[in-house]
């Protein structure tokens, strides 16, 4: 009997481990900041850019997740984000590996574009964390350092989204026009 329940704890450990790990949920809410930007929907597009996408829409599923319920008073949309104010999330790296056996190195790196429907780059930054945890006994090291890597990258696109109000909420004054007659770069009334 305890060899047949020792047999079926190894089966379940190595069940739970074959893929790559998931991560642990988390928001960054504030209830001041309802919606990036001071709109009312964005298009979220997250693209996995990564040479081995490996567990993709787990960790698509993830971020898509912790963003939207960081803006609660946001209305998300998923699809192309040509045309429409968009957040485009491209992943470059979201992994753990275990190093001399003594420790985990996890990372997690990220490129945040905000445009809005014309095209144009509101804001642009990169979510870049590394985090190096030992490698303890009973412990699930890979989940928990890649765990910790991805809500530090994820705080930090939250932060950033924030800072949206201030960045992109440039309006001209009554009466000027959105851009000049003959274009950006005009040289009519030029210094």
């Amino acid at each position: 009997m305890r060899r047949a329940v020792l047999l079926l704890g190894s089966i379940a450990a190595l069940s739970t481990a074959c893929g790559p790990p998931t991560v642990r949920p988390a928001t960054y809410s504030d209830p001041e900041i309802r919606c990036p930007g001071g709109r009312s929907a964005w298009t979220l597009e997250i693209l996995d850019e990564r040479p081995e996408p490996e567990g993709s829409e787990k960790f698509v599923a993830a971020i898509r997740d912790g963003i939207e319920k960081s803006f609660p008073g946001c209305r998300w949309t998923t699809g192309s984000s040509t045309g429409v104010d968009a957040v485009v999330i491209e992943i470059h790296r979201f992994r753990s590996r275990l190093e001399d056996q003594s420790s985990w190195e996890a990372a997690v790196e990220w490129t945040v574009r905000a445009q809005n429907a014309g095209g144009r780059t509101l804001t642009e930054f990169q979510a870049n964390e590394e985090v190096s945890r030992p490698n303890y006994r009973g412990s699930d090291n890979e989940k928990e350092s890649l765990t910790e890597a991805y809500q530090k990258a994820l705080e930090r696109t939250v932060k950033g989204l924030r800072a949206l109000p201030a960045i992109g909420a440039f309006r001209p004054r009554a009466g000027t026009p959105d851009e000049p007659a003959g274009g950006a770069g005009s040289a009519a009334g030029g210094s």
